[in-house]
């Protein structure tokens, strides 16, 4: 999903609003969600890219996914109990409950999209007054989908991940360098750094090479 911001006095971004993309990004990588939400810094890869052009086609109505289904398509959410803004990929309507469905480009890898689709869901049940019990997210690597349930496990799990984003947010502070199996298909690796950053030793020295007096040279 990308969020954006949406014009209208109802959900126009305050300074400590959480965009909803950046709890997927934190749960995946805390340090890429920084540098995505804090320091400004974004790049595309191949994933990045496919990605991309699944949403476009998701947002244009080409999708195989659950057709004959009442469906609203890039939906502006926002929640001011959470503080959250952003956008649904796509809202179904099962017998007139809302139905969240995000889009991924790949498979299921852990927990993290399900973070999202929770606080969509939250937004969706401020904004209209109805429970959201269940949405899912479709894979399109298999073109299946991953039904997720609302539980309140999972809502207080992204409830607290709103809290460490906005914290996170406020600090201008970017967290420590995982430097894992995570960062070579990461879009960010070359502001990132991970493999210079977490050699502590090797960063201060270069960060005193920065600072060396032009005469000294």
């Amino acid at each position: 999903m990308n969020d954006e911001q949406h014009s209208g006095a109802s959900n126009d971004m305050n300074d400590s609003d959480v965009l909803i993309s950046a709890l997927e990004h934190y749960s995946y990588c805390p340090r890429q969600c920084a540098l995505i939400h804090v320091e400004q810094t974004y790049d595309e890869n191949m994933y990045t890219m496919r990605g991309k052009l699944m949403h476009e086609r998701v947002d244009s109505g080409d999708t195989e996914a659950n057709r004959g289904v009442a469906t609203q398509r890039a939906i502006p959410l926002w929640s001011e109990r959470y503080g959250l803004r952003g956008k649904a990929d796509a809202v179904e309507w099962h017998n007139g409950v809302p139905y969240p469905v995000e889009y991924k480009v790949g498979r299921r890898k852990g927990t993290h999209t399900d973070i999202q689709l929770c606080a969509q869901a939250l937004c969706l049940e401020e904004m209209l007054g109805v429970a959201v019990p269940r949405g899912a997210v479709y894979y399109g690597a298999n073109r299946r989908r991953h039904e997720i349930v609302f539980d309140e496990a999972l809502r207080a799990q992204t409830s607290s991940i709103i809290a460490a984003v906005r914290a996170m947010v406020a600090a201008q502070q970017l967290p420590n360098v995982p430097n894992d199996e995570r960062c070579p298909k990461c879009s960010l690796i070359h502001a990132c750094m991970p493999h210079v950053v977490a050699q502590h030793g090797r960063l201060q020295a270069l960060n005193r090479a920065l600072f060396i007096p032009l005469a000294a040279l």
